[in-house]
């Protein structure tokens, strides 16, 4: 065998080695492990604590912009988050903050505000940060008018 020979097979068995480190790295599950989710997000006691984990870091992020409010066409429709969205909750859809996120949301026209809880995704409209439930936007005071300049803030785990 020539060196040149040497040198591939080397190279070909770190590359097997390196190959085999990297599937053994995902050993299956026992049963009492974690079920995921298709998307590969892990579910129950798991994902809660995730979840907080997640809110937490988001915690006082702040933004202004445009929101919208949905209601009847997807009243009773599975959201994002996997729960059936409720027009007349008090929820929200955001693009980015994780579900179960709590915001505060100001109308930066009238000063009213409401916390609303992060259960779906959207709005996909561009200059639009939040799209609310019709309660929220009733409760905001912008139900009639479909539009209107808010700030959004993330809140922490003790801010309810």
């Amino acid at each position: 065998m020539t060196l040149r020979h040497l040198r591939s097979a080397g190279a070909l068995l770190i590359v097997l080695v390196f190959v085999s480190a990297c599937a053994s790295s995902q050993a299956p599950r026992s049963a009492g492990s974690q079920a995921q989710s298709p998307a590969g997000s892990v579910t129950g006691q798991t994902a809660k604590k995730q979840e907080s984990t997640r809110v937490s870091e988001k915690a006082g992020h702040r933004e202004t912009g445009i929101a919208s409010w949905y209601g009847r066409p997807y009243h009773g429709r599975t959201t994002a988050s996997g729960e059936t969205y409720d027009m007349n909750a008090m929820t929200a859809a955001h693009r980015t903050l994780p579900f179960g996120t709590r915001v505060l949301v100001k109308n930066l026209e009238n000063g009213k505000t409401v916390k609303l809880t992060i259960n779906d995704r959207g709005p996909f409209i561009k200059g639009r940060i939040i799209d609310v439930s019709r309660k929220g936007a009733r409760v905001l005071g912008f139900e009639n008018q479909g539009l209107v300049r808010v700030q959004v803030t993330a809140l922490g785990p003790n801010d309810g």
